[in-house]
């Protein structure tokens, strides 16, 4: 052990961290603190100082570095400072990436500029040899006109004269071909340096828009950021007490579509007959007073959003949630424009809080926004009621077996 530590005596302190963990046979990643994650910043890229090939290669450098360190958070035990620290990566690695558009959109720009008085300078030249060319034709055609045919030149002037005029005359052709082939050559750049422009100009509409894709991405990582500071309230333990309920909860739930529920058969029916009524306050794995509506046809999950009205009014708790399109023709299983308290999919708590162990938030969290608590029924059918233990208490929830087409809505969270 000694010598091999000596072998390493040239490596950093972590790099013998990593040496020892191997030799001692203990899982690298499992002993991972967030404290050891790089910190990029350290990775300084400045055009002041670098080269244009220094300056790439260094925020290529800088790049891989924050996206190992965002592995690195998300590979480590799920804390707070884990995910405070994966937001930071984030955040970071994309004001890397919008700095590099940035670079790209002034560069574009510069070109576009170049470009410009390039064609400028070319379509001055161009009117140039255009009115030269019209000049050495109309006094070509003078000259044409003028001259006296060969033999009527013989006899009236000497042959040395003849002979002057055929060859300045000759000249003067030559010299109106070397104009149209310049002419010619010049038209021929002016239309390819317009195309590139035209190109260029459509790779800066691009970036610009990347640009404000990328703007608009950093600010919702901030806002994900800030978010998650004030609802911890950078607390440890207030952080692993709502992972807990979170974690509790999407094991009920899957349990629960497993056929793992305490569940009875209650009766058939109708499409908007009220079946439960929202829990008021907190209760099993529930923070706070809302329905969780679910949709499964022929066992697979459903987005709601795809099966439940368009309607105005809908309000949002989690802005970072956003909102998403309705394009079904089911009545909500509540009264009033609903008001959302967590979307589906890969929401504020799948994704930042890492709520649900990496995976998406399979439901629609609601609840009505005129305070009352009735659930109905979204669709005819067979009325089952069931609970299923979570987080020290019962979860209680009611599913409809629909007729005839695979699907099975499900509410949690709910008095029968």
């Amino acid at each position: 052990m000694q010598n091999l530590l000596r072998r390493t005596d040239s490596f950093s302190g972590w790099a013998k961290l990593k040496v020892l963990v191997a030799v001692l046979g203990l899982g690298f990643i499992s002993v991972l603190p967030v404290w050891a994650v790089r910190d990029c910043t350290e990775i300084s890229c400045s055009h002041e100082t670098q080269s244009d090939s220094e300056y790439l290669d260094c925020n290529k450098t800088k790049q891989a570095c924050w996206e190992e360190s965002i592995q690195a958070a998300k590979d480590s035990k799920v804390t707070l400072q884990s995910t405070i620290s994966l937001l930071n990566g984030q955040i970071s690695l994309q004001k890397l990436q919008i700095d590099q558009t940035l670079e790209e959109v002034a560069l574009l720009e510069k070109e576009i500029v170049t470009l410009s008085n390039a064609i400028n300078n070319l379509s001055l030249s161009l009117d140039n040899l255009t009115k030269l060319l019209i000049a050495r034709a109309t006094q070509q055609y003078k000259q044409s006109r003028e001259s006296v045919g060969p033999i009527q030149s013989l006899l009236t002037e000497s042959f040395s004269q003849v002979l002057t005029q055929l060859r300045y005359l000759s000249k003067t052709q030559q010299q109106t071909v070397k104009a149209m082939q310049l002419t010619e050559s010049q038209r021929l750049i002016f239309d390819e340096q317009k195309q590139l422009k035209e190109e260029k100009q459509h790779q800066l509409d691009l970036k610009k828009a990347a640009l404000l894709k990328q703007q608009g991405q950093l600010q919702k990582q901030k806002s994900d950021q800030q978010y998650l500071l004030d609802k911890t309230q950078n607390d440890e333990a207030r952080y692993q007490k709502e992972l807990a309920k979170t974690l509790a909860e999407l094991n009920a739930i899957q349990s629960i579509l497993a056929g793992k529920g305490n569940e009875s058969k209650v009766r058939n029916v109708q499409e908007g007959e009220t079946i439960a009524s929202i829990i008021s306050g907190a209760s099993a794995c529930s923070t706070g007073t809302h329905l969780h509506f679910e949709v499964v046809k022929n066992g697979i999950n459903y987005n709601p959003a795809e099966f439940l009205k368009s309607i105005g009014g809908i309000t949002w708790n989690n802005q970072p949630d956003g909102s998403f399109d309705l394009n079904g023709s089911w009545n909500w299983p509540v009264n009033d424009a609903a008001r959302i308290t967590q979307g589906y999919g890969m929401t504020y708590y799948a994704r930042v809080m890492r709520a649900y162990g990496g995976s998406p938030h399979t439901g629609i969290d609601m609840l009505s926004k005129n305070g009352g608590n009735d659930i109905k029924a979204v669709k005819s059918g067979s009325l089952y009621r069931g609970s299923i233990s979570c987080g020290g208490g019962l979860l209680r929830y009611v599913r409809v077996v629909h007729d005839g087409d695979g699907v099975v809505t499900y509410y949690l969270h709910v008095n029968y």
